[in-house]
């Protein structure tokens, strides 16, 4: 395998046209890799290549397909350690969360899938007509660099438990690991075409994917201009398109016996990979009274989170992942300064003794008003906003006051209050006191964060479609 050639209908093969992109180490800011980028001729063979295996494994047993996803995941355990230091490598992923949470969640959907397909009902009697589910055909699945493993298997394993075929592109600035998964599924044994990858930029392979009309169903997890844009290259060929967006997520942190920890947990969850997570805590709500209380938890934890060498094991927070991304978030924080919030801990420039690399000082901001750009807009940088609320009505009303709709939590030692709360948030995932259905869960978001579920029994049913037969 060469990281300059892409893989299509079984086997590595060169672009069709020479064109190379740097793979920037974002703790360094040094060169890790080089890989091609492709063209719509390259999304044309791979599209083909899916197209015609398509016809032989839609029909497989569901046998078959168990029998290959077991194998791409004990492969993938063996190549555990690979694609971790990849991660690392690419995006800057501390070491303990690139092994942890970033490579272990590729291992979990895997069994998740397995789980799902030995179980799953394809063809059962529904009154007088039988009700057959179908793969839908060719997909196109387009992945971020922000937690690239989780988004690419989460896609892709039920695309392959369903009986449909591939046509992956990774996020160009973190392509590695996605190349090793392509080794992982060669080796498994899959057969030539069903999966496919083919490195590129979205303005080019992305929208050559999205408009091609041999891919029946364009999967996407990104920035919602992305999404948008994809939506509108696959509306002239009516196919099917599943998005996970953008977000911009409340924690709403009720007035009782944990409030402390309450308000620690949220500052860690915001921060966690380097804030580029779009399910991430930004918009922390706290009673009125207690806003100055929860700014100086804040600003404790976040000033205690080290930041610094993703390779060292005590780091916690490494770098942004680009050049691009640390401009973004240096405007934003200056922004919200300019717009009056108050500056509790961090602001603008690069943390103390760290000169090289994307690295960004944790930000917390308080008194923050929802009508702030660093409360409308997805900052995606440890960046958190501290705001309050008068009741919890008015913090139901603040939470719900977004585009966005991916995740929200609540934090609270009354059950049944939070509940109450948790049903009336506009969001596709509540987290109630730090609860998490990990792989098991359906993910997906509300208004402008997307459509469609990804994960378990929701994330199968993304591929497939509804057949019924009538008359029987």
């Amino acid at each position: 395998m060469s990281l300059t050639q892409f893989y299509i209908d079984g086997k590595w093969v060169d672009p069709a046209s020479p064109e190379t992109l740097d793979v920037i180490n974002p703790a360094t800011e040094q060169v890790a890799g080089t890989i091609s980028v492709g063209s719509a001729e390259d999304v044309n063979r791979a599209v083909a290549a899916a197209k015609r295996a398509f016809s032989s494994y839609s029909v497989t047993s569901v046998k078959e397909r168990l029998e290959l996803l077991t194998s791409i995941r004990e492969i993938y355990k063996r190549r555990f350690d690979d694609i971790a230091d990849a991660i690392r490598t690419e995006m800057g992923a501390p070491v303990n969360l690139a092994r942890g949470a970033q490579a272990m969640v590729g291992l979990g959907h895997l069994k998740t899938a397995i789980r799902v397909l030995g179980e799953h009902v394809f063809e059962y009697e529904h009154g007088n007509f039988l009700i057959r589910h179908e793969p839908i055909g060719v997909c196109g699945l387009i992945t971020p660099w922000n937690w690239p493993i989780n988004q690419i298997v989460s896609k892709l394993a039920p695309c392959l438990a369903s009986g449909c075929t591939a046509v992956l592109k990774p996020s160009e600035i973190a392509p590695l690991s996605a190349m090793v998964i392509a080794e992982i599924i060669d080796e498994a044994g899959a057969p030539a075409g069903v999966f496919n990858l083919v490195n590129g930029y979205g303005p080019v392979v992305g929208e050559a994917m999205s408009a091609h009309p041999d891919i029946d169903m364009m999967s996407f997890t990104g920035s919602t201009r992305g999404g948008v844009a994809v939506a509108k290259a696959s509306a002239d060929s009516v196919k099917r398109v599943s998005q996970e967006l953008g977000g911009k997520s409340a924690n709403i942190i009720l007035d009782d016996a944990s409030f402390a920890s309450s308000v620690a947990k949220g500052v860690d969850g915001c921060m966690n990979n380097t804030g580029q997570s779009c399910n991430a805590p930004t918009r922390m709500l706290v009673p009125h009274h207690r806003h100055d209380e929860a700014l100086a938890i804040a600003k404790e934890v976040s000033e205690n989170l080290k930041v610094g060498d993703p390779q060292s094991e005590d780091t916690v927070i490494g770098p942004l992942v680009s050049d691009v991304q640390f401009d973004k978030v240096q405007h934003l924080i200056e922004t919200g300064i300019k717009e009056g919030a108050t500056l509790v801990t961090g602001g603008p420039g690069k943390p103390e003794g760290l000169n090289s690399g994307y690295f960004v000082r944790n930000t917390v901001f308080g008194h923050v008003t929802n009508d702030m750009t660093i409360a409308r807009e997805e900052i995606f940088g440890p960046v958190l906003s501290v705001m309050s609320y008068e009741s919890i009505d008015d913090a139901v009303a603040i939470a719900n006051d977004s585009d966005y709709g991916l995740a929200a939590y609540i934090s609270g030692d009354d059950k049944d209050t939070v509940l109450d709360i948790a049903r009336r948030l506009r969001a596709g995932q509540i987290h109630v006191n730090g609860g998490s259905g990990g792989t098991d869960a359906p993910f997906g978001g509300y208004k402008q964060s997307g459509n469609g579920r990804e994960k378990a029994e929701w994330g199968l049913e993304e591929f497939l479609e509804v057949k019924a037969i009538l008359g029987t």
